[in-house]
């Protein structure tokens, strides 16, 4: 599905001009793409939630639902700060890189409790929202079951992804459709979070949870991603990560601008120029180790160019999957890729 992007100006969802995006994100929700996922979600500017009634059926517990997905992004493809007083609100933003990899989330209601228990019980942020939400909703809390796709601590938005899934598998239960801005303030509560909540690309203010522009869809990439081990905590990343120079704000800001050209047009040359650039700007900060070698594979296999997780252990080399010799570069890219990473993964995009 194409969408044009319905704004040049950066327009958060929320203000008067935001009509238009709310309108493109409701169309973009209902592609056989994101439908799926974004059933239980709506993405007006109002904060409250409403009832699903289907069949004269009265609102209440949904027999043998409660289940709901979220996907993850590969790291992003690009983070950064803007130019000081670009935005009244925070600089910091990221771009998401929504990719066809999941966390599930199930909700069973307990009648009588506002308490959720958690599986697995080290998932504390999720309960945390479960929890938040059932009180938000006035609807029994209950048990709560997770499972994952996504490592966690490597930068493919596993938290942001239970915390989603687990927001969208309780409004399932009980057939209600919640807010974005509901869950996003949810979210906020609790750690920096990405966009993976809206249906494509996004231009996202991470630290407050608030959507600065609706990009698009990604072009049907896949992604080539290597592990560097370890794992990186969102939270204590953020805090640490401090300032950028004013120069670099002005190229966060020139990348940012590229990308919403970019990402409407299908320009695949165009988005691995800007996630290589971005990976090279954010090296002197979280350096990766294969950076240098990995930007070489992609060099002499003709891919697209390196993605990083900027707050996270991943780094990936980009391919189209429209190119005629896809096959071939992928063949070639991972046996590149093989000294680094014995088991290299592919991802492919939400596209």
């Amino acid at each position: 599905m194409s969408i044009e992007n319905p704004t040049r100006s950066i327009d958060p969802l929320g203000s008067v001009a935001s009509v238009t995006t709310a309108t493109v994100l409701v169309k973009a929700a209902a592609d056989k793409v994101w439908r799926p996922y974004t059933e239980h979600q709506t993405f007006d500017a109002e904060d409250t939630a409403e009832f699903v009634v289907e069949d004269g059926q009265q609102p209440g517990i949904a027999s043998g639902e409660g289940e709901a997905l979220c996907c993850g992004t590969f790291g992003e493809l690009l983070q950064g700060q803007l130019p000081i007083g670009y935005l009244s609100r925070e600089s910091h933003f990221l771009i998401t890189m929504p990719i066809a990899v999941f966390a599930r989330a199930h909700f069973m209601p307990i009648a009588g409790t506002r308490s959720v228990t958690v599986y697995p019980q080290h998932k504390f942020k999720a309960k945390r929202l479960a929890e938040n939400l059932v009180t938000a909703l006035s609807v029994p809390g209950g048990t709560l079951l997770l499972q994952s796709e996504l490592p966690e601590g490597k930068g493919l938005a596993s938290s942001s992804a239970d915390l989603v899934a687990t927001a969208r598998s309780i409004a399932s239960c009980f057939k209600r459709r919640v807010r974005t801005s509901l869950i996003e303030k949810l979210m906020a509560e609790i750690e920096p979070s990405d966009g993976v909540m809206y249906p494509g690309t996004v231009a996202y203010q991470q630290r407050s949870c608030s959507l600065l522009s609706f990009l698009g869809q990604m072009p049907p990439l896949a992604i080539v991603g290597i592990d560097e081990g370890g794992t990186v905590e969102t939270v204590d990343y953020d805090q640490r990560r401090g300032e950028v120079s004013a120069y670099q704000r002005t190229q966060y800001h020139e990348l940012l601008e590229r990308a919403r050209v970019a990402i409407p047009q299908g320009d695949v040359a165009a988005v691995g120029e800007i996630a290589t650039a971005s990976a090279l700007l954010h090296q002197k900060r979280v350096p990766k180790k294969h950076l240098v070698s990995t930007l070489k594979a992609s060099e002499e296999t003709g891919a697209l160019g390196v993605i990083v997780a900027h707050s996270g252990t991943m780094i990936g080399i980009m391919l189209d999957r429209m190119a005629p010799d896809f096959p071939r570069k992928l063949r070639s890219v991972v046996d590149h890729v093989r000294p680094f990473d014995n088991s290299p993964k592919i991802y492919l995009t939400m596209s």
